[in-house]
């Protein structure tokens, strides 16, 4: 209705325009008429008409009145002639604007029905099928373009509900797994007539080491939906300072392991959040502490690509890891070997990329030659300078520091 009364109105506007140009350029047109030249008088023919010989001098006392009488005619006639364009234009104005409306009206009804078409298809998607799409047909124009991004929107929306769907469920399988762990053992410990202190002590210890694994599933699985959830403030950060701050809090486990680390770290100005950048790095020398080898090796990087944009690099050796595995261990609770009882739910680098996602930086992995793993993190191009520094690179073995 919107549609056709403006598509109306821009008609009966416009015709009405057009009308009043017209009358003004018709008014404009005098109906004068010209009988005598001054300064001359043509005589009569012998028949009676004016196409004699001319003779100079004023024209005959009768033929002013005659003049004057035609032209107030010709001005009459001339007014009835405008009064009759005004009156049959507006007619012609009001016959045509009642047809304009009709014709804005099924004009109107063709626009709006692929649009009504579109709004009852997705009244009628939902969680059970959002997999179905508008999939508009015709040519290439706002309407086919509203619905190939309704159909992105709603692809979008269909990988996150599936993720939503499948983080839950792992979630909620690794919380069930310790809960019914518990469960039989403290069923174990109430059914044992012969149980003695020590036992329950040893029941009790087992509880607590079962505890603390849900403790830190509820932090990681907290951390996870902080991070997704983006960076409010800001701040700005040295990158190489934080890596440094998290390094001191690995050289017990490095130490225990008997590893490697080398440790190339080179100040480097970011912006973000310091808590979740301290985690990012915390998760990624996690992840290549546990998962290496023996005597193996841990590298660390901080400084500024050719691009210009800051990065963090880990990488450590370990065991070989097939290039398209590399993917789904970004992906909560995927691990390559599920091990019972070994403190890991898979959500270390799945933290980490939403981490990176929140910064907006960019997260590069890949699997290394001979085994192990190399993770990247570059963030956006510096927002402050560094004072200068050269850096430093620290080798560190088992019993020993190189600086």
């Amino acid at each position: 209705m919107r549609l056709t009364l403006l598509f109306g109105l821009l008609f009966v506007a416009s015709g009405a325009g057009l009308l009043a140009i017209t009358y003004f350029l018709v008014s404009r047109r005098k109906g004068n008429i010209t009988i005598f030249n001054q300064g001359a008088t043509r005589l009569p023919l012998p028949d009676g008409t004016g196409g004699g010989e001319t003779l100079p001098g004023r024209p005959p006392p009768w033929a002013e009145g005659v003049a004057r009488e035609l032209s107030e005619q010709a001005v009459r006639q001339h007014a009835m002639e405008m009064h009759h364009l005004l009156v049959q234009s507006g007619i012609a104005l009001a016959i045509m604007a009642g047809i304009s409306i009709v014709l804005s009206w099924l004009v109107a009804g063709r626009l709006v029905r692929p649009l009504r078409t579109m709004t009852s298809t997705i009244r009628q998607i939902s969680a059970r099928n959002v997999h179905e799409r508008l999939d508009a047909k015709g040519p290439s124009d706002e309407l086919k373009d509203l619905a190939d991004t309704v159909d992105g929107l709603l692809g979008r929306l269909q990988t996150a509900l599936e993720s939503h769907k499948r983080f839950v469920a792992n979630a909620a399988h690794e919380l069930r797994t310790p809960l019914t762990l518990e469960h039989a053992l403290l069923e174990e410990a109430l059914m044992d007539d012969e149980a003695t202190v020590d036992t329950f002590r040893g029941t009790f210890d087992r509880l607590l080491v079962i505890s603390r694994q849900q403790a830190r599933l509820l932090e990681s699985l907290l951390t996870l939906s902080s991070s997704e959830r983006g960076v409010e403030q800001p701040e700005p950060l040295d990158l190489a300072a934080l890596a440094e701050d998290v390094l001191l809090s690995f050289d017990g486990e490095i130490d225990r392991r008997g590893l490697r680390l080398v440790a190339d770290i080179r100040p480097t100005g970011i912006s973000g959040d310091p808590a979740l950048i301290q985690r990012l790095v915390a998760n990624l020398l996690d992840n290549a502490i546990d998962y290496n080898v023996p005597g193996g090796r841990v590298e660390i990087t901080t400084g500024t690509a050719r691009s210009g944009r800051p990065f963090v690099a880990v990488s450590n050796s370990g065991n070989e890891i097939p290039p398209e595995q590399v993917e789904r261990l970004l992906e909560p609770f995927q691990r390559l070997v599920r091990t019972p009882d070994d403190g890991h739910h898979g959500l270390g680098l799945s933290i980490v990329r939403a981490i990176v996602t929140a910064h907006g930086a960019e997260l590069v992995a890949r699997a290394r030659p001979g085994g192990g793993l190399m993770m990247q993190a570059f963030f956006p191009k510096r927002v402050r300078a560094l004072p200068n520094g050269t850096g430093h690179q620290t080798v560190r073995k088992p019993a020993a520091r190189v600086d």
